[in-house]
């Protein structure tokens, strides 16, 4: 009897400690709180059908009116199934949070054996102590990894902003690349055409004819190679939204936004990438789970086994005089004797564990400073290259095409110096758009550079160069 005392003493003890609970909003408070404060949006866990009727409201809403870049994010962060499923592995943490906090489940084993007027009954309700003792320390380990996958949800969030921000910019891009070819075929189209009339009078030869049908076929294989183009982006931005049905038919801008005047100079940028990081804040929380999982094994290193129960044993014999009864009660205890393994296995192992993750935090670390210093070079590159084309380059193109067209009015240059001219007039338009873009998605690199949330590494090509060449709808 004693050893039941013992095990109620210590299961109330552990009870009374307190037990973790599922939080009214899954987690999602500091998801929310980081989206708000980080990207200005705001993210929902669908749990239920009013959730869900809400969210649609809203996306609906958003739809109705051509897509912004912010209302492009918002309808994404409410409306991809890929980011509900992870904050349903968040859940899926809260769970084991609380199972971690619960004390196990008592083991209770019954066996009858009967035969010859009399039967033995025993039984046994056993308990694992070790886990009974070392809950309040289990307990804060699950805490420290629910907190983690509390970041990598805001992670998730902020990763699908800055690939669907990247997505929408590139889908416009395209649209207005399909725009101006559309227009320059025209132009295309009219000269052909003109040509043509002017070989039947014989005011153009054979030579001056076919280079001009020639430059029409040429822009109009830019301009199907554009078209696709801006197909692959505008699907690739639909997937991103989570959008089928009838709501893929959303409008876009014609055009992308104008550059800014200028752009300020960023000081400190790798102290606040250190400071933001959704990465890094996860690494973080990650090394200290481990470490207290390090201190809990070190702690039972030679005890990984501790078992008390209760058995007992009740006998019936059938005798001349009636029915002999008896019954035995008592502790019963079950421990791991270490013989082999004195614990020194998964002490070594979870040592290890833990200077490998404090290893990969101060890799991080390092890779951080760098992603951001190079993220913020290439967003100021990208702007002073798009500046200057804006600036410099197609002002100047202008000026020659102008130029080019009086002089072959005036029978001074011919057919060949005139689409010559044109072509590389096409080209740096081309490339304008392509550099306007180019820097639109370094904003966006270098915002998640400072605040996390993966996407594309800082410096790399994205969608071709914006070098000029002639002939090129793509700039590649």
């Amino acid at each position: 009897m004693s050893g039941g005392r013992l095990i109620v003493a210590i299961a109330s003890g552990v009870l009374l400690s307190g037990c973790a609970s599922f939080s009214p909003d899954g987690g999602m408070s500091v998801v929310q709180e980081n989206a708000r404060n980080g990207i200005g949006k705001d993210v929902v866990k669908i749990t239920n059908d009013a959730d869900a009727r809400q969210a649609r409201e809203r996306v609906d809403a958003l739809l109705a009116q051509p897509l912004t870049t912010d209302s492009t994010v918002q309808i994404a962060l409410l409306n991809n199934r890929g980011l509900q499923a992870a904050y349903n592995e968040l859940g899926i943490s809260e769970a084991a949070l609380v199972a971690a906090s619960l004390p196990p489940n008592p083991l209770v084993s019954l066996s009858r054996v009967a035969g010859s007027g009399g039967f033995e009954l025993e039984f046994s309700i056993v308990a694992n102590i070790l886990a009974l003792l070392t809950i309040p320390a289990r307990r804060e380990i699950a805490e420290r990894r629910f907190s983690t996958e509390q970041y990598r949800a805001v992670e998730a969030t902020f990763q699908l902003a800055s690939e669907t921000r990247r997505a929408w910019v590139r889908a416009v891009a395209a649209q207005e690349l399909v725009n101006f070819l559309l227009q320059a075929r025209n132009s295309a189209d009219a000269a052909a055409d003109l040509m043509r009339k002017l070989g039947e009078t014989g005011g153009a030869n054979k030579l001056d004819q076919a280079r001009a049908g020639a430059f029409n076929a040429e822009v109009g294989v830019q301009l199907a190679q554009a078209r696709l183009r801006a197909r692959t982006e505008r699907e690739a931005l639909i997937r991103l939204m989570g959008l089928w049905g009838s709501d893929i038919n959303f409008k876009l801008p014609a055009t992308l936004p104008a550059l800014p005047r200028n752009i300020g100079t960023v000081s400190e940028v790798e102290v606040d990438a250190i400071r933001r990081r959704i990465d890094l804040l996860m690494a973080r929380r990650e090394l200290e789970a481990t470490a207290r999982s390090l201190g809990l094994t070190e702690a039972t290193r030679y005890v990984s086994l501790l078992e008390l129960g209760l058995a007992g044993r009740i006998e019936s014999d059938k005798t001349a005089e009636g029915r002999d009864k008896t019954s035995r009660l008592g502790p019963d205890l079950t421990i791991e004797i270490p013989i082999f393994d004195f614990g020194q296995t998964r002490v070594r192992q979870a040592r290890e564990t833990y200077l490998a993750a404090l290893n990969r935090l101060a890799e991080k670390a390092v890779n951080v400073r760098s992603q951001a210093r190079g993220a913020y070079q290439t967003y100021r590159a990208g702007y002073d290259i798009a500046r200057q084309y804006q600036t410099s380059v197609l002002p100047l193109r202008k000026i020659v095409s102008d130029e080019a067209l009086l002089r072959y009015n005036g029978m001074l240059i011919d057919v060949f110096e005139l689409l010559t001219t044109v072509r590389e007039s096409i080209a740096s338009n081309i490339a304008a758009i392509e550099a306007r873009r180019d820097f639109l998605v370094n904003e966006v690199d270098f915002q998640t550079a400072i605040i996390g949330g993966g996407g594309a590494v800082a410096g790399t090509a994205r969608g071709g160069s914006s070098a000029p060449r002639a002939g090129s709808a793509d700039g590649d």
